[in-house]
């Protein structure tokens, strides 16, 4: 594998981020190369763009300095990159905008080596996410799963990807050994922390069964506190727009246990004082692990792709309402471990996979990449950024685009929700079943969950 050559500069690399996930991901993930690379972030400025006080959080313990931060426009942003000198580019973002960003990128002359991955459980792997992001160099993923499952994917569908692992930024340095945490447990943590979604469950009446499930468990034990870790205070923006939210929930059900508390501060902060995780997939599962800290994944919805929760079954980590309220936490088999998010770092190639492009790029070898083809031409790209950035698009042709685009997008909505309408219903499958673990037969169901 060609390296960046010793006693060579140090190469010069800009992670591009806007959403409070993507940004706590980018930042970790240069932030911990060191002092092997010259690294720095740019905030780009778009409608879900983190607030201060989220990128602060987002900052902490990333490795990566708030002197090597800046917040930038769009409409500086190639200029910008232009004056970094970046050798290579890692893109944090949803799907539509990596690839208006890959675009622009791969017209700089020369063009970076272009990067970019998810921030956290990417199971299944999703056509989506590899169409949005097939002009990068790089899809960085976390686990020997992932590689493998993204890997299939890519053959399956001729969407060629170099595929890299990397650690889940906030899983270095694991408290677990075997499947259970280090030291044991801790009788000082003793909070019942849920790590709340946007998405997860989608239906406002599940979204109010977990918020009574929470209250039952609190009320079922008024010396211990059951946390609601919300993902963003009021005004601030998340990844996925949210709606039915935990506090509106709540507040709904009339006066609540005085041990029922909301909480906008970090992952990390709640769980320092966690007895253990509730969730149905979030991400902070995973941090909870890493922490040595038990889970339980809701089984009330059952088990499917649309869930995200799919690795997490697999982990052994189902457990019902009536184990949050007995708080019967669960550590993970400890044969999913090493597949699944807790590999020896010395399995990560991501880094090496980087300075193996960069040589490429220095020696004048560095494939073009093309992007998924699609009609339209300039008009279509044009489109395409104003909805992948929104008000932060100011350009005269991405307005035009706008004018021009909307009401085709609504005509074709209505007529394929005629359509829709005037065929038979399709019965939908209900949660997979497993050996690990018996399952909820709760029906699932099937709107899309992430953005890829």
């Amino acid at each position: 594998m060609r390296r960046v050559p010793p006693g060579a500069p140090r190469p010069r690399v800009v992670a591009i981020a806007d959403t409070d996930s993507y940004v706590k991901w980018a930042a970790a993930l240069v932030g911990g190369v060191g002092e092997r690379w010259d690294a720095s972030l740019l905030v780009l400025e778009t409608p879900l763009v983190v607030s201060d006080t989220q990128l602060e959080a987002a900052l902490r313990g990333s490795g990566l300095p708030r002197n090597r931060v800046e917040r930038v426009t769009y409409a500086r942003l190639a200029a910008r990159v232009a004056e970094l000198r970046a050798d290579a580019v890692v893109i944090g973002a949803r799907g539509p905008l990596v690839r208006v960003l890959a675009r622009e990128l791969a017209a700089l002359d020369p063009r970076p080596v272009v990067v970019t991955g998810l921030p956290g459980i990417s199971i299944p792997a999703t056509r989506k996410a590899v169409v949005y992001r097939l002009q990068a160099d790089l899809f960085v993923v976390h686990s020997r799963r992932e590689v493998r499952e993204f890997g299939a994917l890519s053959a399956r569908t001729g969407y060629a990807h170099r595929y890299a692992l990397a650690t889940l930024p906030f899983a270095r340095g694991a408290r677990v050994a075997g499947g259970v945490p280090v030291g044991g447990p801790d009788a000082t943590r003793t909070d019942l922390v849920f790590a709340t979604q946007a998405k997860v469950p989608a239906e406002r009446a599940d979204r109010l069964r977990v918020a009574r499930l929470l209250v039952r468990a609190a009320a079922a034990d008024p010396s211990r506190r059951v946390v609601v870790k919300l993902r963003a205070a009021t005004g601030e923006h998340q990844t996925h727009a949210e709606q039915d939210s935990y506090p509106e929930l709540l507040a709904s059900l009339g006066p609540l246990p005085a041990n029922l508390v909301t909480s906008t501060g970090s992952m990390h902060d709640a769980l320092a004082t966690a007895e253990g995780l509730v969730t149905v997939s979030s991400t902070a599962a995973i941090e909870a692990i890493a922490g040595g800290i038990p889970v339980i994944a809701l089984d009330t919805f059952g088990v499917s792709p649309q869930l995200i929760n799919e690795t997490l079954a697999d982990a052994d980590l189902l457990a019902g309402e009536d184990d949050v309220v007995a708080r019967r936490f669960r550590h993970p088999d400890p044969e999913w471990l090493d597949d699944n998010y807790f590999h020896a770092p010395q399995a990560d190639d991501w880094v090496d996979g980087v300075e193996d492009l960069l040589a490429q790029r220095a020696t004048g070898t560095l494939p073009s990449r093309s992007a998924f083809p699609r009609r339209g031409g300039a008009l279509r790209d044009a489109w395409e950024r104003r909805i992948a950035l929104g008000r932060s698009d100011t350009s005269a042709a991405g307005t035009a685009a706008y004018v021009v685009g909307l009401p085709l997008r609504t005509g074709v909505r209505l007529i394929e929700r005629v359509r829709r309408a005037a065929s038979p219903a399709v019965q939908q499958p209900g949660p997979r079943a497993s050996s690990a673990h018996v399952r909820s037969t709760s029906a699932v169901r099937t709107s899309t969950t992430r953005t890829s």
